[in-house]
């Protein structure tokens, strides 16, 4: 009998359709119907009938209309303001966390005594869930840190000196001072980052470092000309996992989840969650775009 010969990038494209066949069968047992039901309810006014089941009455786009037009938040802000500062908000931390997550990587890999420690150290955030203690050592101030007072750090020496020894303008002092202040909320979602990095960081070559050492490059140069290419993609799926991560836990879903399950305005939540999954795509489409052509010509 003879063998049928499959090429080698046809296999590769088949073992990432088999580690992709879990996810899809979860996506349309658990999650495609919620979806396709939350896209439905958007557009109705939802209540319920004397025998507790739910009553759907179309409205057309109203709920979207009334969304941004005459709902507020739990905090009294306009939808449309929640929105925007919560992409600013991603988009600010999103490259905060992966360069932060990179650096501890780095330092990770490096080789040097107690280097398990220092391991177990940066991945606290995952095996005790900081989350707990970025509450207790978070302290929210107002839109402006320096007249507000702000934090622990904004009343420290070190920030007091800033202020009053330097020229910074407030509109760049402020968010340096926040970004120390939000410290402890960057590491709790650097951990898997960091371990992700350092995974691609241990499957570059040694003997490219070696090549690079003989060719008589720098650190600094073997670092932007070896290290960057190889962990390229990598580096392209943490900026997405890092976006996600950062919309799951914002304000946009505490406030989809509020709208249905504490104001009883279904149709009212169903229409923020559609807005919010478009939204979610649309930075992630952003992103790519971006970053696509930097990939590609790395992979060329």
């Amino acid at each position: 009998m003879k063998r049928v010969r499959i090429a080698y990038s046809t296999q590769r494209k088949l073992l990432g359709f088999t580690f992709l066949i879990p996810f899809l069968l979860g996506f349309l047992m658990f999650f495609a119907l919620p979806l396709i039901n939350t896209v439905i309810y958007s557009f109705h006014f939802i209540t319920v009938d004397d025998f507790g089941a739910m009553k759907l009455d179309p409205v057309g786009v109203q709920n979207y209309i009334d969304l941004f037009t005459v709902e507020v938040s739990t905090k009294s802000q306009q939808i449309l303001r929640v929105l925007v500062d919560e992409n600013t908000n991603v988009l600010v931390n999103m490259p905060l966390i992966t360069l932060f997550s990179l650096f501890l990587a780095l330092l990770a890999n490096r080789k040097f005594k107690g280097r398990a420690v220092v391991r177990m150290i940066f991945f606290l955030p995952i095996i005790l869930g900081l989350d707990v203690v970025t509450d207790m050592l978070t302290v929210t101030t107002g839109s402006d840190w320096v007249a507000a007072g702000g934090g622990l750090f904004a009343q420290s020496l070190v920030a007091r000196m800033l202020i009053r020894y330097t020229s910074i303008p407030p509109m760049y002092l402020n968010p340096l001072i926040e970004f120390v202040e939000n410290i402890f909320s960057i590491i709790s979602r650097s951990g898997v980052q960091t371990l992700v990095f350092l995974a691609a960081l241990q499957s570059i070559s040694p003997s490219m470092y070696e090549v690079a050492k003989i060719e008589g490059a720098t650190a600094y140069e073997t670092f932007w000309k070896v290290t960057i290419p190889s962990i390229l993609h990598i580096l392209l799926f943490v900026v997405i996992y890092t976006i996600v991560d950062l919309f799951l836990t914002s304000q946009i879903a505490q406030e989809a989840y509020s709208f249905a399950f504490e104001k009883n305005k279904i149709g009212i939540g169903s229409a923020l969650s559609v807005v919010y999954i478009l939204n979610v795509l649309l930075v992630l489409g952003l992103v790519l775009l971006l970053t696509r052509k930097a990939v590609s010509k790395n992979g060329k």
